[in-house]
């Protein structure tokens, strides 16, 4: 892997972007130390939790979008746009909901997908479609995505707030939806829902503290069964991030 951009991208806030983006993050820098590439460069460009940037272990920078009055301007997104430019590499850009329209409509408007792209680099949007109630819009949202771009997708699957399928009991994968922009799609990675008491109290306490899958085989916070879990879990998600069609 050489020389990606990776944009999480959905405009439904609380629905695990900052996840994706830990995730993500920690596959491809363990890409990097294996290839010996570039270190991995993240960014985030949230505006009112800008959790990402938090994770201190990542050197995430923030990137300020907001003016004082509280308003985006599209052009300091330039800066995002000129830093992905001028540095070989690999780089992962968190994105809030507040700054989705606004960034999406940049990157439209001034073409930099294929900008990125005839600069040598390939360029993923993920984006993420939740179960449950967040099913309809978090749906919605990737086929927007889909229609408005013209890049790989790749399909993030969030069972945390229940199953991917419609009240008769019809998977997403296998709606009409997700049929019309299939071609799109390069990899699927799903967030299997697990126990909440063990797995989910487990990773809560890694992301409420801030810290990479590394940074908790090595602290003395968590007890062995902890860290098995967490490893349990990162090596699945790890492994699904591996058949992608990068």
């Amino acid at each position: 892997m050489q020389n990606t951009v990776h944009f999480i991208l959905q405009g439904k806030g609380g629905i695990g972007k900052t996840l994706v983006s830990t995730i993500l993050a920690q596959w491809v820098a363990s890409k990097d130390v294996a290839e010996g590439q570039q270190p991995l460069r993240c960014y985030d460009t949230d505006q009112e939790n800008p959790t990402f940037s938090r994770y201190k272990a990542m050197n995430v920078r923030h990137v300020p979008v907001m003016t004082d009055s509280r308003t985006i301007d599209p052009k300091r997104f330039d800066a995002l746009m000129i830093d992905l430019l001028e540095q070989d590499g690999n780089c992962v850009i968190d994105n809030g909901a507040n700054t989705f329209s606004p960034l999406m409509g940049y990157l439209i408007e001034n073409d930099c997908f294929a900008l990125l792209q005839e600069s040598g680099r390939k360029v993923y949007i993920h984006t993420i479609v939740g179960g449950g109630d967040t099913l309809h819009d978090t749906a919605t949202g990737f086929v927007s995505t889909a229609k408005a771009t013209n890049v790989p997708l790749v399909l993030w699957e969030n069972e945390h707030f229940g199953l991917l399928q419609s009240a008769s009991g019809k998977q997403f994968v296998d709606s009409q939806t997700y049929a019309d922009n299939a071609s799109r799609v390069v990899g699927r990675v799903v967030l299997t829902a697990r126990n909440a008491d063990t797995f989910g109290a487990d990773l809560k306490k890694m992301n409420t503290a801030r810290m990479t899958m590394a940074e908790v085989r090595e602290s003395d916070k968590f007890n062995v069964m902890e860290k098995q879990r967490i490893k349990v879990v990162f090596r699945d998600l790890f492994e699904q991030l591996d058949k992608v069609q990068w």
